[in-house]
């Protein structure tokens, strides 16, 4: 296979492919963050909560009363997509690198590299090689990259919402373990994600038990973290990076020119016009129209959004502990909004703040209607 690697140049002919190739690593990176990190780790993987939540738990039962907020829309947006975004021929096909594969590729993802246990956000940037366990450092982990925005403010969403859900289940397990062993709801609503949600996964030796109340609290939190935050962080910023498509072309529609086998025509015609070439490697003016109409959609937020904490979604019932602990969590995202704030104009943070640096908002938990580049509605719901 081959294989170059090509770097910044003060040699023309080096610079031009030094920008064409910039562009092939993007619409490779555009095409897996839409099938992978995007369509797979957030809308599919939610899909098996949702069935099993509606058909296992009541809907007086505490923990339905806690995930349903996070379930809002998601099964109409999907099958929306489904209609018209990744099946055979739609959008994704048509306009992003995988092209034909693009189901195969999220299909292959899901196979080689899902794991419940592994998207919960500390789990995540571990095994992403962003961080170590360290219990001495802040949150328990110590960062490869210091400047990592997602990682700095989703932490602490992942942490507020941790301690909302702590709480919520304290009130009604009690930690007491047989509590939660013996509600018979919740161990079918479990069972059924795991053996038929997940179903060619079902024997994976990582799957947590529901054992516990520590462990529920765990598992319960991992669910609303990809559901809103996650899903928030991955979505609500897609109009910002790539609704100007040289910024981050969905396809490359052209090889590179000195790929072997060279081809002498195109190597030429590179030389002779690289702009002409790299805009031939670009979308084409119908692919990236549709796409940056597309994006534009998806990085909207309804009139109507319910956001994570937001006081429109307080628990029902006059039930003062889950009420005060849900207070607590609104205005601790409140608070989680100003260090967000006060970081997005820290100069020494280079990777959030500076000239041409677009600020850092998307773990911003509240926002306006439209594209706005921040806000994390409670569930996958576009």
């Amino acid at each position: 296979q081959w294989r170059q690697v090509f770097t910044p140049s003060t040699d023309t002919t080096k610079s031009w492919l030094w920008r064409m190739a910039k562009s092939h690593v993007r619409a490779h990176d555009a095409g897996h963050h839409e099938l992978v990190t995007h369509w797979l780790r957030t809308h599919c993987a939610v899909e098996p909560y949702i069935l099993a939540a509606n058909r296992q738990l009541s809907e007086m039962h505490p923990v339905y009363q806690l995930l349903r907020p996070h379930f809002r829309y998601t099964m109409r947006i999907n099958a929306l997509a489904r209609s018209a975004l990744v099946n055979g021929g739609g959008i994704i096909e048509s306009t992003f690198s995988p092209q034909r594969y693009g189901m195969e590729l999220s299909s292959v993802a899901y196979d080689k590299l899902w794991r419940f246990d592994m998207e919960a956000l500390p789990a995540d940037l571990v095994r992403r090689g962003m961080a170590e366990e360290d219990p001495t450092a802040e949150h328990g982990l110590r960062f490869a990259i210091k400047d990592y925005p997602f990682a700095n403010d989703g932490l602490l969403i992942w942490d507020a919402i941790k301690g909302w859900v702590k709480a919520y289940v304290s009130r009604y397990y009690r930690r007491d373990a047989a509590s939660v062993t013996g509600d018979t709801e919740l161990q079918a609503f479990w069972t059924e994600v795991r053996t038929e949600g997940h179903a060619d996964k079902k024997g994976a030796p990582w799957w947590p038990k529901l054992d516990k109340p520590e462990t529920l609290a765990h598992t319960l939190t991992t669910i609303i973290w990809v559901a809103a935050a996650h899903h928030a962080a991955v979505n609500f910023g897609q109009y910002d990076f790539g609704g100007y498509f040289p910024n981050r072309p969905s396809i490359a529609r052209t090889k590179m020119p000195v790929e072997e086998p060279v081809d002498a025509a195109t190597l030429e015609k590179f030389l002779d016009n690289p702009d002409e070439a790299l805009r031939e490697c670009f979308p084409s003016q119908v692919q990236a129209t549709l796409v940056m109409a597309v994006l534009d959609v998806l990085s909207s937020h309804s009139p109507d959004e319910e956001y994570l904490g937001g006081m429109e979604t307080a628990p029902w019932g006059d039930d003062t502990e889950v009420r005060a602990a849900y207070t607590r969590f609104n205005d601790q995202l409140k608070a989680v909004e100003g260090i967000m704030d006060e970081r997005n104009k820290n100069r020494m943070l280079k990777n959030r703040c500076g000239a041409g640096i677009v600020p850092y908002q998307l773990m911003k938990p509240f926002s306006e209607p439209g594209v706005t580049g921040k806000g994390i509605p409670n569930s996958t719901s576009i």
